[in-house]
């Protein structure tokens, strides 16, 4: 049996006061023999010393990442520190963090999962992966190529650190109080635990006929469009550079034997000084696009309808929710910037522990068949785990 339980906090300037209060909302929930902590919140709680403060004292490790605004059962705000808890005597967690991923991946990955696992005998049946938003010099799909050489049968499940900035300079990574710009925390579970997991997109039938033919690229720089440099294309194609920045593309695969029929979205986040463009995620070469329309009218009815379907799944004990920054941004366009986290609050049954917060680029599998897990990195989805 797992229970969960959220709190939350706006303090950002009194450590004690802060704490109190998680510790008075954690009281709903007996901490059991095995426990672990997810959490989010915005830069400043880290500068001020609250962050710290909370992880130093409370009884069990705790994993996540900075991010702009959040939700849990009955708040949603933006200068806010939320925690999710969970407690069981029969799911195990075991928590660690890489080393520096600034000159690699797959060696810090792997050093640090020999190390927190040392003795185990058994594959985790959930990973949580918080890693730093790297996006210049590594795609998302990194971090999952690096983690399915280790134990490819486990589903992910996380997000990359953001701020509320668009340079997402303030963005940290978080274990137990102490903050990087460039490890990787993860939680690792084992046990009597169900993970099931919902994704939410862009439908197809959004395609503008914007498209193109990647010519020349590598993981997610894309530096040739129908053999033109990339950003000499969009402006061929009178879309202004000033919109570019977090626009939603369709991206069809010549082949890939990790993707299915959930659609791959992935967004432009900018041009390098040569006009190479950087997507948030990998963009094979051979690869065809299209521009997607996207509105608060395309995202908030399918966040709501998939957010519901929480409501009717069996054992639920509670869930987590991640939702790429660019659907947040696009919704400030429609100056509904919290609409999203009321959702939430809305749509989930308040009996059912949740946190949701944004993310930059999301971790979820697209299917498992046969206990085996479909993990993939995506843009502009809202993804769910429910446990």
């Amino acid at each position: 049996m797992l229970n969960c339980a959220s709190a939350y906090t706006y303090k950002t300037d009194a450590p004690e006061a802060a704490l109190s209060e998680i510790k008075t909302q954690l009281e709903k929930i007996t901490l059991l023999e095995h426990s672990a902590g997810i959490v989010m919140c915005h830069p400043e709680f880290i500068s001020t010393g609250v962050l710290e403060h909370i992880c130093d004292n409370l009884p069990f490790d705790i994993a996540g990442v900075t991010t702009a605004s959040q939700a849990v059962n009955g708040e949603a705000g933006e200068f806010i520190l939320t925690v999710f808890v969970m407690t069981s005597d029969d799911v195990r967690f075991k928590t660690g963090v890489t080393g520096s991923l600034n000159e690699s991946i797959d060696g810090p990955v792997k050093t640090a999962y020999e190390k927190t696992t040392a003795g185990e005998t058994e594959q985790p049946k959930l990973a949580f992966l918080f890693p730093p938003l790297f996006l210049e010099k590594y795609s998302g799909d990194a971090f999952v190529s690096a983690w399915k050489k280790i134990i490819p049968g486990t589903p992910y499940f996380g997000t990359l650190a953001i701020d509320d900035t668009l340079s997402f300079n303030d963005s940290e990574t978080i274990y137990n109080g102490v903050n990087e710009k460039d490890s990787m925390p993860f939680v690792l579970c084992y046990g009597n635990i169900n993970p099931r997991f919902i994704i939410a997109t862009l439908p197809e039938n959004n395609a503008l006929p914007i498209s193109g033919e990647v010519t020349k690229s590598s993981g997610n720089m894309v530096y040739e469009i129908n053999n033109k440099n990339a950003r000499e294309f969009f402006s061929e194609s009178y879309i202004p550079g000033s919109i570019l920045p977090y626009m939603p593309f369709m991206i069809n695969f010549l082949k890939r034997d990790d993707h299915d029929n959930v659609p791959v979205i992935r967004e432009h986040i900018a041009f390098t000084d040569d006009g190479t463009a950087i997507f948030g995620g990998d963009v094979d070469e051979g690869s065809t696009f299209s521009l997607l329309k996207f509105d608060s009218d395309d995202i908030l009815p399918v966040s709501r309808r998939e957010m519901n379907k929480i409501n009717s799944m069996p054992d639920v004990n509670g869930a987590l929710l991640f939702s790429c920054v660019s659907r947040r941004i696009s919704l400030f366009g429609a100056s509904k910037p919290m609409e999203e986290l009321q959702t939430a609050l809305d749509s989930i049954n308040p009996d059912i522990p949740f946190m949701l917060g944004y993310a930059g680029g999301e971790f979820c599998p697209t299917s498992v068949n046969d206990g085996i897990p479909t993990n993939r990195f995506h843009n502009f989805s809202l993804v769910i785990l429910v446990v």
